[in-house]
């Protein structure tokens, strides 16, 4: 889809994308509310390859794309992340963060953090050879996916193991975590997820699902806006997305971690 963008909003774009790119974009304290309204943006979306002008375009400063496989039966294009993609996005000045989910529950595949340590060597292998043959930086993290309402106990003995086993292999540094705000903090706390170069912050990317309106002031990215068929998200390039907002200056962006 094309956009006409007046060359006053297409300096402004230009200036989020830089300072995202150049990890200043939030330099403002996590958790304020004018301090994330401020704050750069990254979209998330599976259905297929969004154009970089498109994204642009609509505002936000990178995305955060799949390093996995589409579940059996479906066909996500914008699973994996592809190098010629990838290098459209990075030649628009558009920065990129690595997620990785194959399995969901209710899905075609189990959830994926049920899959035990082994799972968690697997998927681990998996995510970085897409990570890396896309052209993601062999230091950047990615962030693997809790995609549902989980107990303590269901962390401790389901999806614990499986990052241990994500760890054996990208190390806890390369790891970060999807999640509501109560996995985000255990990771944490039981050392499975790596720190961000800025202060203060762990390679946590919260939804706001199962959050109960709070935010994990550790947390680098916070989504915001989730697309559901009863409450649609902002439609970019013909594909409904998913608005995050840059908690913190290092958020796992590719480029940070050359």
């Amino acid at each position: 889809m094309e956009h006409s963008v007046s060359r006053r909003d297409a300096l402004r774009y230009a200036a989020a994308a830089s300072a995202a790119m150049a990890g200043v974009g939030a330099a403002a304290a996590a958790g304020a509310p004018h301090a994330r309204a401020a704050a750069p943006t990254l979209i998330d979306f599976a259905a297929a390859q969004i154009p970089a002008d498109a994204i642009r375009a609509a505002g936000h400063a990178g995305v955060i794309n799949y390093v996995s496989l589409s579940r059996p039966g479906s066909n996500f294009g914008a699973k994996p992340i592809t190098r010629p993609y990838a290098e459209s996005l990075t030649k628009a000045g558009l920065v990129i963060v690595s997620n990785y989910q194959y399995g969901k529950p209710g899905g075609t595949a189990p959830s994926d953090f049920t899959r035990g340590y082994a799972g968690g060597v697997a998927d681990a292998k998996t995510a970085w050879q897409l990570h890396t043959a896309a052209g993601g930086a062999r230091n950047a993290p990615i962030f693997f996916s809790v995609d549902d309402d989980i107990d303590r106990q269901t962390w401790n003995d389901l999806a614990l193991p499986w990052f241990r086993g994500i760890n054996s292999v990208l190390g806890a540094q390369r790891t970060g975590i999807y999640a509501g705000i109560r996995p985000c903090q255990w990771a944490a706390a039981d050392r499975v997820i790596g720190n961000s170069r800025t202060p203060g912050h762990v390679w946590a990317w919260q939804t706001r699902s199962w959050s109960n309106g709070q935010i994990y002031p550790a947390a680098v990215l916070y989504q915001r806006i989730i697309d559901t068929a009863s409450n649609p998200g902002p439609l970019i390039g013909g594909v409904r997305v998913d608005v995050n907002d840059v908690l913190a200056q290092d958020c796992g962006q590719w480029n940070f971690h050359q």
